[in-house]
C-alpha cells in the first residue's frame, strides 16, 4: 500500500459503533493511546470492521491546530 498521506498509524480496532448513517471507530494505538474515526456505515461494512482486526488510521489534513491553557 502507498499513499501521499504522511501520518499512517498502526493500530488495532477496540469497538465500532454502528449508526444509521455512520459509524465511530475506535483504534487502540501502540502505548494504550486511542483514536476515533467517524466514517460512513457502507464503509465500515465494506471494509469488515470488527474488535481486534489490524487496521491502518490514515491522517491527511491541511492544517493540525494546537491549543494551551
Amino acid at each position: 500500500m502507498k499513499l501521499s498521506a504522511r501520518n499512517v498509524l498502526k493500530g488495532k480496532v477496540k469497538s465500532v459503533k454502528p449508526g444509521v448513517v455512520n459509524a465511530e471507530i475506535v483504534v487502540e494505538l501502540p502505548g494504550k493511546m486511542e483514536l476515533v474515526s467517524i466514517i460512513t456505515k457502507a464503509s465500515a461494512e465494506t471494509l469488515k470492521l470488527k474488535e481486534g482486526m489490524e487496521v491502518y488510521a490514515v491522517i491527511k489534513a491541511s492544517s493540525v491546530m494546537i491549543a494551551t491553557d
